[in-house]
């Protein structure tokens, strides 16, 4: 057990590099399972999610080589004839129901224990098993989920009932080797979701539609090795992005895609930060004076989430707390988890003025003074937010329970160490 110690007030600049996109890299670690030759992922993220997806896939036979920072080559060619994931391991993390797909796509059988994750809300996985059944698959849901195709898959049209990412996902990889088309409609169109059908085709695969709601694809026989890049992590783009701004500091960005970014920077425009992308670079300029853009005719703001390229559930916390140090009142509607907003008691017991109206909405009226505090990270991304808190706050503050924040942010104290913050790694 670890705990963060910071010291808050600083002014944080510098130049940082992004980790590559963690929810990119969980379902291409997993879809190396659908192919029995190498597949080599770079700019893989050395995160804890990570680890335990090398290790459930180790677990299943499969060999990982490291070949190098951030770049992992994984074969396949040694699965168990009914691939059954280490129960313990999937427990702790959301990502592993995206080996259902694949090891259902390849083996035509898979005993699946449930994930764990986040507790930030219910996250449904009907999506994703009635998908498989459209498929052909049989799927008995008991303390493990048996998924079984005895015959093969066959492709069909698929409507999803909502726009999941890992569902889309799950369900693009198995109708990768199912007989004939699959059409996928309603589907998630994420740049992580993109990037992993573009993974997919450099493997072999018929996929079109990329980027789209509607995702066509025709089933092969089997599919080859690859190399792939993922891409930078947005999110933690994001993260950074906020936290530059309310430090006041001036922060270089570089590596960034800034078709991931419109709608994120497009939203943090409305609370003040201002940003500038040239090419791969994002600037933040340092010393803003951040205040509320109000609606025409002097109405409050509501900024709320949606599936892309709506603005992202996972930044809702960070642009909660910028907006703690922004001029003027905002609205924020998290539309998609009911436990997302629980973590604004924290940022209360800061000096935050927050009203918690019900579980999806809050209003922030900045800018507060926050003070140091005694802190728990509920989740990797709410972690993250009260990570920027504390660092924008006067005084001392400890946040417990860091390994939530390790999920998703890669050598995050380095990082911040390097930008001027006062932030030390504990044991607890």
């Amino acid at each position: 057990m670890e705990k963060f110690v910071i010291e808050g007030g600083r002014m944080l600049s510098g130049s940082i590099t992004p980790g590559g996109n963690k929810n990119e890299a969980l379902p291409a670690l997993a879809a190396c399972l659908l192919t029995d030759e190498t597949v080599v992922l770079n700019n893989v993220p050395e995160i804890k999610d990570v680890q335990v997806m090398l290790e459930v896939i180790e677990n299943l036979g499969a060999s990982v080589e490291r070949l190098s920072a951030n770049r992992y080559a994984i074969r396949a060619d040694n699965l168990q004839d009914i691939p059954r994931p280490n129960r313990e391991l999937c427990q702790r993390i959301r990502a592993s129901i995206l080996f259902a797909g694949p090891l259902l796509g390849r083996k035509m059988a898979v005993d699946l224990s449930p994930p764990g994750g986040d507790v930030i809300g219910r996250r449904r996985l009907d999506t994703h098993f009635s998908g498989f059944v459209d498929l052909g698959a049989i799927v008995e849901v008991r303390d493990i989920y048996r998924l079984r195709a005895r015959t093969g898959l066959r492709g069909t049209d698929i409507f999803l009932d909502e726009q999941s990412v890992t569902a889309t996902e799950n369900l693009i990889m198995a109708a990768c080797l199912a007989q004939g088309q699959t059409t996928l409609l309603n589907a998630a169109c994420e740049p992580h979701v993109q990037n992993l059908c573009h993974l997919l085709n450099a493997m072999g695969a018929q996929i079109h539609g990329i980027g789209t709601n509607t995702v066509v694809i025709n089933g092969v026989e089997r599919l080859h090795g690859a190399e792939h890049n993922i891409g930078p992590d947005y999110l933690e783009i994001g993260s950074y992005a906020a936290l530059a701004a309310v430090t006041g500091g001036e922060l270089t960005i570089n590596g960034v895609r800034e078709s991931d970014l419109r709608m994120i920077l497009k939203v943090f425009s409305r609370i003040g930060i201002m940003t500038d992308v040239h090419g791969e670079t994002l600037t933040v300029p340092g010393r803003q004076e951040l205040k509320v853009k109000r609606d025409l005719h002097g109405v409050i703001p509501k900024i709320d989430d949606a599936p892309w390229p709506a603005f992202p559930t996972d930044l809702m916390s960070i642009a909660i707390t910028a907006a703690t140090q922004s001029n003027g009142p905002v609205l924020f509607f998290e539309k998609m988890f009911e436990g997302r907003m629980f973590f604004v008691d924290s940022l209360i017991s800061m000096g935050a003025s927050i009203i918690l109206c019900d579980p999806h909405r809050v209003v922030v009226a900045g800018p507060s003074q926050l003070y140091g505090a005694t802190l728990e990270s509920p989740d990797v991304r709410a972690g993250m937010a009260l990570l920027i808190a504390s660092l924008c706050a006067r005084g001392r503050s400890t946040i417990y329970n860091i390994r939530q924040i390790d999920r998703g942010y890669e050598k995050i104290e380095q990082k911040l160490q390097s930008l001027g913050a006062a932030i030390e790694r504990v044991g607890v």
